[in-house]
Parts: structure tokens; sequence; C-alpha cells
């Protein structure tokens, strides 16, 4: 059924944005694209550092263009006042927008038509399912689910018995192409951002992992803070090569939704040994904890771990203190040395 037949349209944009000539997007730069995207529609949701969701129905109206001509018309103004190249994927929701701005080059635009969701989504391997980590796509394809098409047509009930109840019919409904937020202006922050600058390029590991340490323990701080945990890591390394610069950007889920440092930081060695970088010259790291949610609604599973536990209650020590004596009243013996 084509997007016309059911009623449903390509009118939510998700864009990536990125410098001209390489480099992110932050800071002033990243609030002026904002603030450009707010006069286009009032509906534009902030994801820290590089990206941005916008509800364009009645922008859609008002200019008179489908999704790509809107998408086009953004672009340019982009450039023209703020040196500032989008990579954008439009769509009927924010999870199909998302996939397909993260299918769409600096400077094109990737349309997922009205009432074509799942196809789009069929032919690509279960982990690039939005939400599906590496763990919960092994076990999905020990069951021979090895692509969204294959999640989607598998029933329901079968997903519940993998996954869980609720897990399962979250997991059947994105790969069908059902997701039921909404783009939410000036709402919450859904991921939080920190990163690292090294004065030179830095060729040392151990410089890399104390950087990754220092944005783990601070994100850590903030989220407990904030009275959050997170679902998933991003980690971001910006290293020197033939090109100048280049930057990779690789996410994970960690097992359960977490503001526990230690838990942070284990996540965010192993994504960063997965990049292989050994003898890179690194000038900057940077770490997004995102899928944020209230700490009150995530379930902790109990390990019965006593060093875990001991950890813990340290943690909560250490934050309080850091509350009536400063930020950098406590941290870690590496971090002090």
């Amino acid at each position: 059924m084509s997007g016309r037949e059911d009623g449903r349209r390509a009118d939510v944009l998700c864009l990536r944005f990125s410098r001209i000539g390489g480099g992110p997007v932050e800071g002033a730069a990243y609030e002026g694209m904002l603030a450009l995207l707010g006069t286009f529609t009032p509906v534009v949701e902030a994801a820290p550092p590089d990206t941005a969701l916008a509800d364009v129905r009645g922008a859609l109206r008002y200019f008179g263009q489908d999704a790509r001509g809107l998408a086009s018309l953004i672009r340019v103004r982009a450039l023209a006042l703020h040196g500032v190249d989008c990579a954008i994927g439009a769509a009927e929701n924010p999870l199909l927008a998302r996939a397909a701005a993260r299918l769409a080059a600096p400077g094109a635009t990737f349309v997922v038509p009205g009432g074509e969701g799942a196809a789009f989504l069929a032919p690509r391997p279960v982990v690039a399912l939005e939400g599906v980590g590496a763990a919960t796509a092994r076990t999905l394809c020990g069951y021979g689910l090895d692509s969204v098409g294959k999640v989607a047509a598998a029933p329901l009930a079968t997903l519940q018995r993998i996954s869980g109840v609720r897990a399962g019919r979250e997991l059947w409904e994105r790969a069908n192409g059902v997701d039921r937020s909404s783009v939410v202006p000036n709402a919450a922050a859904r991921s939080i951002a920190s990163e690292r600058s090294f004065p030179r390029d830095e060729l040392d590991p151990e410089q890399h992992r104390r950087a990754l340490l220092s944005l783990t323990e601070e994100l850590g701080v903030r989220l407990r803070g904030d009275g959050q945990v997170c679902r998933s890591l991003a980690v971001s390394v910006r290293f020197a090569d033939r090109k100048g610069y280049s930057t990779l950007t690789r996410s994970r889920t960690l097992p359960e939704p977490t503001a526990h440092s230690a838990a942070l930081t284990a996540l965010a060695y192993r994504v960063h040994e997965s990049f292989g970088l050994q003898r890179a010259r690194v000038r900057g790291i940077g770490l997004r904890a995102e899928g944020l949610t209230d700490a009150e609604r995530a379930a902790h599973q109990l390990t019965f771990d006593p060093a875990d536990e001991r950890a813990r209650r340290i943690e909560a020590v250490s934050d309080r203190l850091r509350a009536r004596f400063g930020p950098q009243a406590v941290k870690p013996g590496r971090l002090a040395a």
C-alpha cells in the first residue's frame, strides 16, 4: 500500500549535521542549526551532539513541498548561513527517520515513503534495528532470526518467549516499522554527551583510556545527579589519517539501563577496543549516553556480587561528597595520579 493510499506521509525528518571540510558541529553551531529548524517548524527535538528530529507536517503544507523538497531547502540555508551540511532521513515516524538518516550521505536525503517502513527495514541485519544490541542479536540469530524481515514475520508470541513480554512486543513493532513515540519539542534530552580533546595527536593508548575513564565518570555523575539512567553508549574517536582527520562512532547497548560508572567504563573500553586503533594518532574522544530514562522506572538486576554492591555504595558516598565539596572532591585513583 502506498503512502498516498493509507494516508501516511514522510513528515518526520532526522538531520545529521557535519561541517564542510570535516569536523563536528557543536556548541554555537549546533544551537544555530536548531534555531534554523525552528524557522520551519516549532516541533524540533535536539539529539546532541550532531542530530535533531523535526516534525514538518505543517511546514510541508506551508512551503508547498514534499519531504525531499523541504529537506533541500533546509540544506541550502544550513550551508549558506552556517557552513553546515546535512544528511537527512525522512519517514513517517522517528524510528524510520533515524534509520533513513544513517543511510543518507552528507548532502543527500533518504526518503522512506509512507506505509513502506516494514519493507525498508526487512533486508537489514537484525543488529541494525534500533534498540537491538550485540547480545540480543546473537540470541535472535540463534533462532534463525538474522534479518529484520524475519523478526517482523515471526509470531509475536515467539518473540515474547525469547525476549520477554514487553521487550518482545517492542521488538516486533520496531521490526514492522511501528514507532509510538513522537517528536517532542523542548523535551528533556534523550542523550547527554561530553568529549576530551588532546593538545596534539596522542599515540599513547593509556592516555586514550584515561580520557574514556574521565568521560564515563563525568557522565555517570551527571546521570545520577539528574535521576536518570542510559540504555546505550556511543563512543567517537577523531584521529589523523591521509585525508586529514576522520571520526569513527560506534554505539553499544548496555546489559541493563544504568548510571553506574563502572558499567559505563567497561562498555566504553570494549567499544574503543573494537575500533582497532592501537597506533592511531588520536586528537579527541567523545562519549554520548543515549536512551535516557528515569532511574525510578528502570529495573536493576541483582547480581549478588559483593564487589559490585560495595562499588555502588562507594559511588553513592562519592556523589554526596561531590555535591558538598565540588565535582573534583572525589575522582578515581588513575585520574588523580
